[in-house]
């Protein structure tokens, strides 16, 4: 017999929006069974429920691979019919899931839950939340189940926001239905300050500001999606990352304006984040004559991102430039400098390593201090980009685990903040 519905005011901050990541839902009925108990335990309190789902297990990877055995190059628009699917399996069963235990339940695509989107095929951008249907479902007492990761474009096409992208969308709909905080539920504790594979005595932080996550997200740490971090702390949402498998408390990302852990900032670098997916590509004087700005506007026409650019030479001979992009993105670097006439020596033995915190500038040692650290361990750096907020570096990638490791140490960040400052053993 199922407990009784304690009634709450539905309100915008009462509205719970859950994420569930493809390995909390898992592929067993035992996974999918323990999600369904956790949302009915937050509905029969009587709050309003949103969850958004990822696909299941490795079921998108498994997409992709029947995509590629039926064509060599799938178009974009086919492979985001296909790849939104384990989103929508996921949501459909879940809501099964939940009406088995006898709480309502009805699942939404991205497109019934009024999620329109802009930009390309796979690497969509959420532009609109039109949720009058998502309302109505929350008005009915009933649990609205969401596919994530997938929208709608102005032709009524589906449009995939990348992979991670249902982070995007549980931040989307907690701000569009004006929900205070939105919950990651996933696979790890939290948020650590370095990769705790890599660093066993990594630290779970409590409480981050929005600045530095995205900073952490965008250089390698993969608990949460970049778009999602930008996007919650532009609306307000509070983020709570925790496991889908414990009670344990996990990290608040606060947004930025309602300040960060001021114990945690009391020291410059936060945490350490690692991105192995790197090529370094150093273009040298005269092998791009005059072409640069139409290298860098096809790049970002084709949604590479670059990182830790830096030039030389001039106007009169040439420049010659030293960037980093995603390892997956080397193909198309190709194609839009051969479109340029231009050549690049691209290295992709390589790997960036990032000190992410507040400050670092205002610090002025925390380089010196770095390539120093790294130097006394025979580790070279390649390319080196510093601001207020991150310090990166190339280095090789077989030596990408020991400097993580090592800088961990060198800046004590397994010691809460007070404790590291004062040498303090704790």
């Amino acid at each position: 017999m199922h407990s009784p519905v304690v009634p709450v005011p539905a309100t915008a901050q009462a509205i719970r929006v859950m994420k569930f990541g493809g390995t909390s839902v898992g592929t067993t009925p035992e996974r999918l069974r323990a999600v369904a108990e956790r949302v009915a335990g937050v509905h029969r309190a009587g709050y309003p429920v949103v969850v958004v789902v990822s696909a299941r297990g490795s079921s998108t990877d498994e997409l992709v691979a029947d995509a590629r055995s039926a064509a060599t190059a799938p178009s974009a628009r086919e492979m985001d019919q296909l790849l939104a699917t384990g989103e929508t399996a996921a949501a459909a069963l879940l809501a099964i899931a939940l009406n088995d235990a006898g709480v309502p339940a009805r699942s939404l695509t991205g497109a019934q839950a009024g999620i329109a989107a802009a930009g390309r095929h796979g690497d969509g951008r959420i532009a609109e939340v039109e949720g009058t249907r998502l309302r109505d479902v929350l008005r009915r007492g009933t649990v609205a189940v969401v596919a994530g990761f997938q929208a709608v474009d102005a032709v009524g096409d589906v449009v995939t926001l990348g992979r991670g992208g249902s982070d995007t969308t549980a931040v989307a709909l907690a701000a569009a239905l004006g929900a205070a905080t939105c919950e990651i539920y996933t696979d790890v504790p939290g948020v650590y300050s370095a990769d705790p594979r890599i660093v066993p005595d990594a630290r779970l932080l409590t409480r981050v500001g929005s600045g530095v996550m995205s900073e952490m997200a965008c250089s390698g740490s993969r608990v949460l999606h970049p778009r999602s971090v930008d996007l919650a702390g532009r609306a307000g949402v509070s983020i709570h990352v925790r496991s889908a498998f414990t009670d344990r408390p996990g990290t608040t990302v606060v947004p930025e304006e309602t300040g960060g852990d001021m114990l945690e900032n009391a020291r410059p670098v936060t945490g350490i984040a690692h991105d192995a997916d790197v090529a370094r590509v150093v273009i040298r004087p005269g092998n791009l004559p005059h072409r640069s700005a139409e290298l860098f506007a096809a790049l970002g026409e084709a949604s590479v991102a670059v990182d830790l650019v830096a030039r030389t030479g001039d106007r009169d001979n040439g420049y010659g430039w030293d960037f980093t992009i995603a390892r997956t993105h080397v193909g198309t670097l190709r194609e839009v400098l051969s479109q340029c006439g231009g050549a690049a020596d691209i290295h992709e033995s390589v790997a960036k390593v990032s000190l992410v915190g507040a400050g670092l500038l205002s610090h002025p040692g925390t380089t010196g201090r770095v390539l120093a650290a790294l130097d006394a361990a025979g580790i070279e750096t390649y390319s080196v980009s510093t601001s207020q907020v991150r310090t990166s570096f190339t280095l090789a990638e077989a030596h990408c685990e020991r400097a993580v490791d090592l800088l961990h140490r060198e800046f004590r960040l397994d010691r809460p903040a007070a404790a590291a400052e004062h040498g303090i053993a704790v």
